[in-house]
């Protein structure tokens, strides 16, 4: 159009140097000058510039005074100083021996302004639009303005949004820019389909990828609207799912999204080829370094033969690999795998190849977007550092180790060509998300009441990769304070240590016949032993426990006047510290911690205590939990948990608080404190043994939409508590109270569960009714409990 504009202008110049009317003759330029030869001016004239240099404009032609120029010289001109963006006019013409040069100058921008937005700030569309106080105004820049701020709003959700630019005048050639924005309605994703799986369900799936369907839960999260960045994550989030899971042929056929304009949703459908599910076959260690032995390396090796298929396996293997080769020496090794796949007998066998690569270093590491957190925290994630041998394996290793933290919203790896043929450039560009949360929770249960709590976390303190949480919690029976602090990267190891206080208040009630308050706090150390599985835990714990009655005093107030209080528990009342230590082993290969569908969770813990204080005893306590989704298509998934505690007092007495307790979370259909042992009056001992198991399974309601969230479960469990103390025995001995159910008796229960994980966080009601009890336990078929984390 500009250049239309230009040969326009030029055919009136050339009218109005030649004279109305007057026609040329057909050898006669617009310039008075035959075709053979180009116009010639002395001088250039600039009339109109105000805030802009004559000299600059004159700088912008090409034309000279003293040469001769033609009429493309004119076309040329005039194009250039429209692209300056500095003229909303121009116009060349020759008066005599003189070119004169009109411009309007664009006006400048005094403010730029947003009108009508409210999800987006102020600040985020300003990052978004080229128009900036004190420059020029152009209709190209604001129209490119328009389509970015639109873009801007499509990528939060709304598709219905509009921009109306509106250009107020100020005087002067000074305007103010305001950007009138209708945001619309939030464009929601109604729906989430996938064509072509077999092997696991919709709603397995679902919970694979990030965005989300818009229901119930829309008002609290903002990943149930289309964005075409988060649909590209997650077909390679589902890419990695299958990989994971034995099917290393699948791929994604299509991935659309399809906006219905006139109800303002979206429709999002991916096709998959799930492919066969393999097995791993023969696994062998191939090198062609002398001094590299496969054999000692076997032990490093993750993907054993009959296992199945798993891509995040194959993936550690490399890394432990590499890391040992280069321990002996060999800093250039390179491990590569090598698979063969056995179609019909579904098994791929691997080979890993170890070989010398070649001797390239690591010049330099550039951190790029990490606007809040410290360099030094993303650094320490990578095993290389500069001057380093590059190895591509160890930086796959950091960018998983990186989207762990969930510090950012995206992590990529790139490398560059550096200052010589033998060294790289490792370039790591970050997108950093929100990691503080303000979050509260509300819950019911049949023993204890109305519960709630009120925290605020922040998992990347100051941009130091510090945890930090403040929290307050209570009920009608209950109350809590809590304060912890995790710093990962203790004394700049991959070693955690932790720092927490406490104070937990349980009032007296039917279940528990003495109050009971808990001051304390303790700190922990976590090492890794098997990155991402197998995790050490030592600890330190100092704890104030104090038990009291309103009616007792002590344990003459028993025997004299309170023939309804247990001995036991009057013996137990008073105020005594706790000072212990002890450690912890963790196994956790769980696809998911919060809603696990797979894999297993164990953990082995020791108590010592008496390290000072006035308690010494032996705490040794089990639980081990497994998944395994068993009906893939119908989302069922089986779960087996079983649990064992001994305590043995080490010189001292052991109080009831101190004794394990019958939990109704160990035996579903029994009363908190329900089972055991208890005296003659009905109260309960607690015992130093027991043992529960609980078999589940659990399934979404069939014909009901997932977002609903509504699940359904049955389950058995079985356990027994016994064994009082010794001592506690002698004090109830002493009066005229008898031991009830002290001896090993199996409890058992069936029952059925709903789950809702509701807008007000997960809810669970549980019908239990028991198959096995004691006659001095008591039972209670329903219970109902929950809480919520936002």
């Amino acid at each position: 159009m500009q250049r239309i504009k230009s040969l326009s202008r030029i055919s009136l110049l050339a009218l109005t140097v030649t004279g109305a009317g007057v026609a040329l003759p057909a050898d006669v330029s617009p310039f008075g000058a035959s075709v053979a030869e180009a116009a010639v001016v002395s001088r250039i004239n600039v009339q109109g510039a105000t805030r802009i240099e004559d000299d600059t404009v004159r700088n912008y032609l090409t034309i000279r005074p003293g040469q001769p120029f033609t009429a493309i010289d004119i076309d040329e001109s005039l194009t250039t100083l429209y692209a300056t963006g500095l003229f909303a006019d121009v116009s060349i013409s020759q008066r005599g021996s003189t070119l004169v040069v009109e411009v309007v100058e664009n006006p400048v921008i005094g403010r730029v302004s947003f009108e009508g937005n409210d999800r987006i700030k102020d600040e985020a569309l300003k990052s978004v639009v080229r128009s900036q106080s004190r420059s020029m105004l152009t209709k190209a820049r604001v129209q490119s303005d328009v389509q970015n701020i639109l873009e801007a709003y499509r990528r939060s959700g709304r598709f219905r949004a509009s921009v109306e630019p509106k250009i107020i005048e100020r005087g002067n050639n000074r305007v103010d820019l305001v950007f009138e924005i209708d945001e619309g309605d939030k464009t929601g994703v109604s729906r989430i389909s996938f064509i072509g799986n077999a092997a696991f369900s919709d709603g397995r799936l679902r919970d694979q990828i990030q965005t989300r369907e818009s229901g119930l839960l829309s008002w609290l999260r903002t990943t149930d609207t289309y964005d075409p960045d988060r649909l590209e994550a997650d077909q390679e989030l589902l890419r990695q799912f299958y990989y994971q899971h034995g099917y290393a042929d699948f791929r994604i056929v299509s991935a659309v999204a399809d906006l219905d304009r006139e109800q303002n949703i979206f429709y999002v459908t991916f096709t998959v080829d799930e492919g066969e599910k393999y097995t791993f076959g023969e696994v062998d260690i191939e090198t062609s370094l002398s001094q590299v032995d496969p054999e000692a390396l076997r032990q490093y090796v993750r993907t054993d033969p009959g296992d199945t298929y798993n891509s995040l396996e194959v993936e550690k293997t490399l890394e432990d690999l590499t890391i040992e080769v280069s321990k002996g020496g060999y800093a250039f090794a390179q491990v590569r795998p090598r698979g063969i796949r056995d179609y019909e007998n579904k098994t791929i066998s691997l080979t890993y190849l170890i070989e010398e690569g070649p001797r390239v270093y690591v010049e330099r590491i550039n951190i790029r977007g990490n606007d809040r957190t410290r360099e030094y925290v993303i650094r320490r994630e990578f095993d290389i550092a500069e001057g380093d041998a590059y190895n591509r394996v160890l930086l796959d290793k950091a960018e998983r180790r990186l989207n762990n933290t969930r510090y950012f919203k995206s992590v990529r790896i790139s490398r560059q060509q550096g200052s010589a043929p033998d060294k790289v450039i490792i370039n790591v560009d970050v997108e950093e998300q929100p990691t503080g949360e303000v979050s509260f929770g509300v819950g019911y249960s049949t023993s204890d009441g109305v519960i709630g709590d009120l925290s605020i976390t922040e998992k990347n303190f100051l941009g130091r990769g510090q945890f930090v949480k403040a929290a307050i919690g209570g009920g009608t029976e209950t109350q809590s304070y809590e304060f912890k602090f995790v710093e990962p990267f203790f004394l700049g190891r991959r070693i955690s240590a932790g720092l927490e206080v406490y104070r937990k208040v349980y009032e007296e009630n039917d279940t528990r016949a003495y109050e009971e308050k808990t001051t304390g706090g303790g700190i922990n150390f976590g090492l890794p032993l098997r990155e991402d599985e197998l995790t050490l835990n030592l600890f330190y714990k100092i704890y104030e426990t104090d038990l009291s009655r309103d009616d007792v005093t002590g344990l003459s107030d028993c025997n004299n006047a309170n023939e309804d209080v247990s001995l036991a528990v009057c013996d137990s009342l008073g105020n005594y510290l706790t000072s212990l230590g002890g450690y912890s082993l963790v196994w956790n290969s769980l696809d998911n911690n919060i809603n696990p569908r797979d894999g297993i969770y164990s953990k082995f813990q020791q108590d010592f205590a008496g390290i000072g204080g006035d308690s010494q005893y032996i705490e040794t306590t089990f639980e081990g939990r497994v998944y395994q989704e068993l009906v893939p298509s119908w989302g069922l998934v089986g779960f087996l948990k079983g649990e064992a505690g001994q305590i043995e007092s080490i010189g001292n007495r052991l109080r009831v608080s101190d004794q394990f307790q019958g939990s109704s979370d160990l035996i579903r259909g029994f009363e908190s404190n329900g089972f055991g042992p208890r005296d003659s009056n009905g109260d309960a001992l607690g015992g130093k043994y027991y043992v529960a198991a609980t078999v589940e399974g659990q399934m979404p309601v069939p014909f009901l939409p997932d977002e609903l969230g509504l699940s359904m479960a049955a389950f058995a469990d079985a356990g027994s508590l016994w064994g009082v103390d010794n001592e506690l025995k002698d004090a109830i001995a002493s009066g005229s109270d008898t031991i009830e159910s002290e001896d090993f008796d199996l409890r058992a229960s069936v029952g059925v569960g709903v789950l809702w994980q509701s807008p007000f966080g997960p809810l669970r009601a549980d019908f239990a009714w028991p198959l096995a009890k004691n006659d001095a336990d008591e039972t209670q078929v329903f219970k109902l409990s929950g809480g919520t984390r936002f």
